[in-house]
């Protein structure tokens, strides 16, 4: 609900003033950036201080939840680095390092993705699925973790959204959605096992050749 706020205030202003405002900026508590951008229309005043005080609110709330959340939790390493990733919080990386548990119990990368349910099992042709094989496979928390990732590395960060715009040419939403899930996926096995930070130009890489 906040990423849907937030998405429709960066239109608003981006649409009426031509101003262009980071997520983060949004949702800044201390300093509102916002409702001075839209102070010279008392209509456009409204929906920006009703949406604003929305995102505050929203804010506060998911932050005092994850405040309890981390007492309760014994954060390791990984969780630090993993939320260095593009899409990834707080919160979504407590539920990739919980569920995914130890990470040597994976032989390698294709059998953490395959475990998440995010190793491009689907069969296309035309861009029309013909076939899937591990829906039923896998931890389906770590599929919707991974999932949840994508949408929002696609929306907030330029690189996963130069990525998924090349997929995105080339097949169709879906898949370049799915495409982007299993690279994040790979990127987490990488961090857990190497104890390393998130490196988009090894996991964004373009293929020559």
């Amino acid at each position: 609900m906040r990423t849907s706020l937030i998405v429709s205030l960066q239109n608003i202003l981006a649409r009426n003033v031509g101003a262009k405002m980071k997520t983060n900026q949004i949702k800044a508590l201390r300093k509102d950036l916002v409702r001075p951008l839209l102070a010279c229309n008392d209509d456009l005043s409204l929906a920006g201080r009703v949406s604003k005080d929305a995102i505050d609110s929203l804010t506060r709330q998911i932050t005092a939840i994850e405040v309890v959340v981390e007492k309760k939790m014994e954060l390791k390493k990984p969780y630090d680095l993993l939320s260095t990733m593009p899409g990834v919080g707080r919160i979504l990386s407590l539920t990739i390092m919980m569920e995914t548990g130890p990470i040597e119990r994976f032989a390698d990368v294709g059998n953490y993705v395959s475990y998440c349910r995010k190793v491009p099992a689907g069969r296309f042709s035309n861009d029309k699925k013909k076939g899937t094989n591990n829906r039923k496979n896998g931890n389906k928390y770590l599929s919707w973790a991974f999932a949840e990732a994508g949408e929002l590395a696609r929306r907030f960060d330029p690189e996963a959204r130069a990525y998924y715009d090349r997929k995105r040419r080339r097949t169709n939403a879906p898949i370049a959605h799915s495409a982007l899930a299993h690279k994040l996926a790979r990127a987490a096995f990488y961090i857990m096992r190497d104890g390393v930070p998130f490196m988009p130009e090894k996991a964004f890489a373009q293929r020559t050749g």
